[in-house]
């Protein structure tokens, strides 16, 4: 274990994750979390360089679709893509899914309602 320093606290960081940097890069634009390679990458703990080459990799990939929206970028998720990987055959959105993502909001499942819209109980 090491120490990170994120903010002005400090976090423990495990050395070692299931998910990789792609995997949350791609959780973090599903769930909405980020609009910009910056936010992107605070909340995934990289560099904007590196949400950059990895929005990049997934929109190659077919993951991602990349949209230019004013002087911002919108992303939009391909969930039915399959997963590059040897070992699943699954959908990168079951991936999602299992990380919190809401399918049918776009959001983490705990995120609350969507902004401008009321909760129902």
């Amino acid at each position: 274990m090491y120490y990170r320093q994120r903010g002005k606290g400090l976090s423990l960081m495990a050395e070692w994750s299931f998910i990789t940097n792609h995997g949350r890069v791609l959780a973090i634009i599903a769930m909405r979390l980020g609009r910009t390679a910056r936010e992107i990458g605070d909340a995934s703990g990289i560099t904007e360089r590196a949400a950059h080459k990895i929005i990049n990799d997934l929109e190659e990939a077919g993951y991602v679709t990349k949209k230019k929206t004013g002087r911002q970028n919108s992303y939009q998720i391909h969930p039915d893509v399959p997963l590059k990987d040897d070992v699943s055959n699954s959908a990168v959105g079951e991936l999602l899914v299992v990380m919190g993502w809401n399918r049918s909001r776009g959001r983490r499942r705990d995120a609350g309602p969507t902004p401008g819209t009321t909760a129902k109980n």
